[in-house]
């Protein structure tokens, strides 16, 4: 093994979840041996997932990462648990849940910013535990922000069949969107999802724009504000195209295949789209941050949480754009 690998980061998900289940699949996976592997959490989460699973991986367990020796192998297994022996129940949130969740996010990313792992893959959180259990913000990826101190834009991705959205407003009132449709605001997600699909492979992605407006003609906001964005992009270098109809949009880009991504005005008008052509496959990148964070976009999914019944695909497809970024962030 070689200690000259990128190391990725493993957390478990929320543990009344089907995140233990699903990491200790993706763990018996032969994409997992071609780095090296740092799952952090509670040793009874882990081992709960395996006894649904029916997975049994051999991974070394330590309690620091200095205890770490990548020459002897490359997936370990970093214990928190520090003697809590805490029996989570499926399928209900709490407060114990979250504080799990929270603790394992944290150990990585502080490992993250002493850049001991180069990326972070994680089974699905649940924003009510997380929230129960100290969270004050809105979404992780604003708290994984904060943590890594970004001060630059960052927003979250989501990817079906490696095609890539990203968007302007998301969790805010549709009677607030309009105000936040400038040139200046729709530029910064073109950029970013740019640079960000480069790292994943796409030498020169192809970036379509939705419209706001109905048609993209009922409104002012396409050629006082998105258009204008558009040939900004452009002079950039970037592949840039639009303003799309949104109720066409996805039929366009996605379907017909002629553009690798979208940025849109508000979050109906994307995770509509997206989800009708593939929820089931979904997977959210966080983007923006200093390194490639990623997960399953499905949730915890309590109804069949223990069952054994969770689709792996979404998490496999999160590891590998986890493990291809941070190849290529590398190479940089």
């Amino acid at each position: 093994m070689s200690k000259n690998r990128i190391n990725i980061g493993v957390l478990l998900g929320d543990p009344s979840g089907i995140g233990p289940e699903l990491i200790s699949r993706l763990l018996t996976e032969k994409i997992t041996e071609r780095v090296n592997i740092i799952v952090i959490g509670e040793k009874n989460i882990l081992d709960n997932g395996n006894k649904i699973s029916g997975s049994n991986i051999d991974l070394e367990i330590v309690n620091s990462f200095d205890q770490i020796n990548f020459e002897d192998g490359n997936k370990f297994f970093l214990d928190i648990s520090k003697g809590k022996n805490y029996s989570y129940t499926l399928s209900e949130c709490s407060k114990e849940a979250g504080e799990s969740v929270l603790e394992a996010l944290d150990v990585a990313l502080e490992l993250s910013k002493q850049n001991k792992i180069h990326a972070i893959n994680f089974g699905p959180f649940n924003k009510t535990s997380m929230i129960m259990g100290g969270n004050k913000h809105s979404d992780e990826l604003h708290l994984m922000a904060e943590k890594l101190n970004v001060k630059n834009f960052f927003c979250e991705f989501n990817v079906v069949d490696n095609f890539w959205t990203a968007r302007v407003t998301s969790h805010i009132p549709i009677s607030e969107v309009p105000k936040y449709i400038k040139k200046d605001n729709i530029i910064k997600p073109i950029k970013l999802i740019n640079e960000a699909m480069k790292l994943n492979g796409i030498k020169k992605p192809r970036v379509a724009v939705q419209a706001l407006n109905p048609h993209a003609e009922f409104g002012v906001e396409e050629k006082n504000e998105i258009i204008p964005a558009i040939n900004q992009a452009k002079k950039l270098g970037i592949d840039a195209d639009g303003p799309l109809p949104c109720d066409t949009s996805f039929i366009t880009a996605f379907k017909n295949k002629n553009h690798d991504c979208i940025v849109g005005m508000y979050h109906d008008a994307l995770q509509s789209g997206l989800k009708a052509f593939g929820f089931d496959r979904g997977v959210t990148v966080q983007g923006g941050l200093p390194i490639p964070i990623t997960t399953p976009a499905h949730g915890t999914a309590f109804d069949i949480a223990g069952k054994n019944k969770a689709n792996l695909e979404p998490t496999l497809q999160s590891f590998k754009i986890a493990l291809t970024m941070a190849e290529n962030k590398s190479k940089l």
